[in-house]
């Protein structure tokens, strides 16, 4: 759905964008991450078509960014941070707006208005002057323009940003449900919403992609070495915590125990082995033969923001080293 070649754009002897490849699939709700200055906008501008790469190949839907921007831009769908939004005018009225200017007409216009507001929940607003909507509900009506004219593709810039907690987990669930129909970026800081609601990300750091994966295979990726949550309980009603991470620490394979909680008699331990070692069985046979009770022992992975922050600082080093 979304193929990019190689592409890099340099501005004087400045290079936003650095031989970028990557590729969406149709229905995929891909991250787009990266530290400030990294190039997000600029890749994203030039997906958009509203300036073109340097270098390399862009295209949308099978339609070229350079070739055909009115094509592509007939299949996107577009939230900026700020939603787009005219406050003086009521939520139905902006929508007819809207709808009119991506060339909806007559009884059409109508029924993607109608199809629209119920799917993103805005029914009952649809008569409310837009000024005088909470932040959660103009998000919506922003998210509502984006897809009058039912895109291909949808980039959301910041979707959730200045949302309460409630809003933020209504406007997860309306993401997620718009996958499938709709290929979607969606690019933001808040990596915790990327993993609870992407399928894969995109990296790019100083202009360079430095990874592309699913979430699961890049935590995977970077972790190398085996990381293990491990929860003990005293017997008898009584845990000697330092005896209990003494023993784990004695396991042959083990580079580091840290103790994570401790509470009612338990507590939780996250074990970290050499490379390449698998030291579960090993745990489990210490904490038992130590005379603790074993309660928990899973597979302890790294979160995306440790991902993200080991892949941007690696190519941070390098840019200096270099």
């Amino acid at each position: 759905m979304i193929k990019v070649e190689g592409v890099s754009k340099r501005y004087a002897r400045f290079t936003a964008v650095d031989n970028v490849s990557f590729e969406v699939a149709k229905g995929q709700i891909v991250g787009f991450l990266g530290p400030n200055g990294a190039g997000k906008t600029t890749t994203m501008r030039i997906l958009t078509c509203f300036q073109p790469p340097s270098e390399g190949k862009a295209s949308v839907a099978g339609f070229d960014v350079v070739d055909q921007p009115m094509e592509v831009k007939r299949r996107i769908g577009y939230l900026p941070e700020t939603p787009p939004l005219y406050p003086d005018m009521e939520v139905g009225e902006y929508l007819d707006f809207v709808g009119k200017l991506k060339g909806l007409r007559g009884n059409d216009l109508a029924k993607r208005v109608a199809e629209v507001s119920d799917k993103i929940n805005i029914g009952d607003v649809r008569a409310k002057l837009i000024a005088k909507l909470s932040k959660g509900y103009k998000q919506r009506v922003g998210l509502a323009q984006a897809l009058l004219h039912n895109p291909d593709v949808l980039i959301l810039d910041e979707p959730t940003s200045g949302l309460d907690p409630k809003q933020i987990l209504e406007t997860r669930e309306l993401i997620k449900g718009l996958a499938g129909d709709h290929t979607i970026i969606l690019s933001t800081h808040i990596l915790p919403e990327v993993e609870s609601t992407c399928e894969r990300v995109v990296i790019i750091s100083k202009g360079k992609l430095v990874a592309t994966d699913t979430v699961a295979n890049l935590t995977h990726r970077m972790r190398g070495a085996e990381n293990v949550g491990v929860e003990v309980e005293g017997r008898d009603g009584a845990l000697d915590t330092k005896a209990a991470q003494q023993r784990l620490e004695q396991v042959a394979g083990v580079s580091k125990v840290i103790l994570r909680e401790e509470k009612n008699n338990r507590a939780l331990f996250e074990v970290e082995s050499l490379q390449g070692r698998s030291i579960r069985a090993d745990l489990a046979r210490a904490v038992v033969e130590g005379g603790f009770s074993l309660t928990e022992l899973k597979a302890a992975g790294m979160s995306l923001e440790d991902v993200f922050l080991q892949l941007t600082a690696t190519e941070s080093e390098k840019g200096e080293a270099a």
